[in-house]
């Protein structure tokens, strides 16, 4: 079915949401004393952290989302690749699949936060959030992996875990698949597969 398989990166290939909320809470309650409970500070998950910081009211949005990096070194330690990712990219990689990430990180945080697991040498194509204007949920970044790649949108698919990732494969005219294993909320989000554990990816492929 599929020979471009496009990856989101966090709650997709890597577990990064204890790193990401309680970074941003440190950060908010230590500059602005702003105190939010984990699910108050879900739907930041999935998009820019620039974005976040608007929706949060924070004024220096470039002066927080530096400080907010700065802590999210104090939980790399929370940070760990989903358990049959490796094995999945080693897999595709083995088939000559195309297979790439688009992610609402930046290139500086996917440097610092997925780069050190040592999946990148599996990867084909990869677009961050400074390789576009427009950003998750816009089309834009998924369009842009799909011109660099050369890859058919026809014969590709975006798995990913956040309705944010599906209105961006939606409005790409990409297929969706929703990785289950890293999403909250999975009823509410339209997927045209769901799946259940990484290597049903597998079964995606084109024969």
């Amino acid at each position: 079915m599929y020979n471009t398989i496009i990856f989101d990166v966090d709650g997709t290939l890597i577990d990064t949401e204890r790193a990401v909320l309680g970074s941003l809470q440190k950060m908010l309650k230590i500059d602005y004393d702003f105190h939010y409970e984990s699910h108050e500070l879900y739907f930041v998950l999935g998009i820019p952290g620039v974005y976040s910081l608007k929706e949060l009211g924070v004024r220096d949005i470039a002066k927080a989302h530096a400080r907010w990096e700065h802590f999210m070194k104090d939980f790399y330690h929370t940070i760990e690749v989903f358990g049959g990712i490796t094995e999945l990219l080693v897999t595709l990689k083995q088939r000559n699949i195309n297979q790439g990430i688009v992610t609402s990180k930046t290139s500086q945080e996917l440097q610092d936060d997925f780069v050190p697991f040592g999946l990148m040498d599996n990867l084909t194509h990869v677009v961050c959030a400074d390789d576009t204007l427009k950003h998750k949920p816009n089309p834009d970044p998924l369009l842009k992996y799909l011109e660099i790649s050369g890859a058919d949108p026809k014969s590709s698919i975006y798995i990913g875990d956040t309705i944010y990732d599906y209105e961006c494969a939606r409005d790409a005219g990409v297929d969706f698949g929703l990785a289950l294993w890293g999403c909250k909320n999975h009823e509410s989000i339209p997927a045209k597969y769901k799946l259940e554990q990484p290597i049903d990816v597998i079964t995606l492929l084109s024969n």
